[in-house]
């Protein structure tokens, strides 16, 4: 089976390259099941119940959140309601929603998918993200061994100790968070699949999707300025890894950027 991974959905651009790119690559490569992070995608922090829905009409099958979860109101309830919409395990018990599902791909085969928030240099202060995949893990792997993990952490020493950590354990880790995609993807010795960060879907002209202008002048200044989601074409990046679905492990995996012409007059 061949899995896509997108990294973080960057506001209305964002979902509009996505919504425009998922037909031809699921054609194209033959893609069971799209995963996809989209704690930015409703105008660049955060996630509302009318985007979610538009990027599963577009053809996600599971979205993962990361540190702007709570950044708008209105998914609070929505995450209750939809179990495929997950953020990330390792917030502090009596948090919204759940931090991990799993999703029956059209053949029949199971997916799992672990969504986790790394600790440094993050302004949340959650539990232990590698003891929450720990017993995660466990619940999951009585229903399948095919297991992605969206790691959203800001340093690559983090994301690169928990991939080797899950080694042989999961399918797929993935960084997510930085929205620059590295070159880094690699089959680790115990066939997991893994890639530092899988990137940004989102503005190609952009300082990580927000409008480079003033993005410069606060690292100028050292004053405040209000970001915004950056207009003009996008790009898709992700990973697609093609996974041998009985044992769950690893057989291949390949970057994805896919640009698309965008039509968006706002974020």
């Amino acid at each position: 089976m061949n899995i896509l991974c997108v990294g973080d959905i960057v506001g209305r651009p964002g979902r509009e390259v996505f919504t425009k790119a998922i037909a031809p690559l699921k054609a194209a490569h033959g893609i069971d099941v799209v995963i996809a992070n989209a704690e930015n995608a409703s105008g660049g922090a955060g996630l509302v119940p009318r985007a979610a829905k538009e990027l599963f009409a577009a053809g996600a099958d599971v979205l993962t959140l990361g540190d702007h979860t709570w950044d708008k109101k209105e998914i609070y309830p929505y995450l209750q309601e939809q179990p495929n919409i997950i953020r990330p395990d390792n917030f502090p018990p009596g948090a919204p929603g759940r931090g991990w599902c799993i999703v029956e791909v059209a053949t029949g085969v199971k997916v799992g998918v672990i969504n986790l928030l790394g600790r440094t240099f993050m302004r949340y202060n959650v539990d232990c993200p590698f003891r929450a995949f720990d017993k995660a893990l466990e619940e999951i792997r009585r229903q399948t061994p095919v297991i992605v993990v969206d790691i959203h952490a800001e340093t690559t020493s983090e994301k690169n100790a928990l991939g080797h950590y899950a080694d042989g354990k999961v399918t797929v880790v993935f960084g997510t968070h930085t929205h620059i995609q590295t070159a880094d993807e690699k089959i680790l010795p115990k066939k997991t699949a893994y890639i530092t960060d899988v990137g940004m879907t989102g503005p190609y002209d952009s300082v990580i999707g927000q409008q480079k202008e003033r993005i410069i002048q606060r690292f100028l200044t050292s004053m405040p300025h209000k970001f915004e989601v950056a207009l003009g074409d996008a790009v898709l990046h992700g990973i697609l890894v093609d996974v041998d679905e009985i044992t769950g492990q690893a057989r291949r995996i390949v970057r994805i950027q896919h640009a698309c012409q965008s039509e968006a007059k706002e974020s």
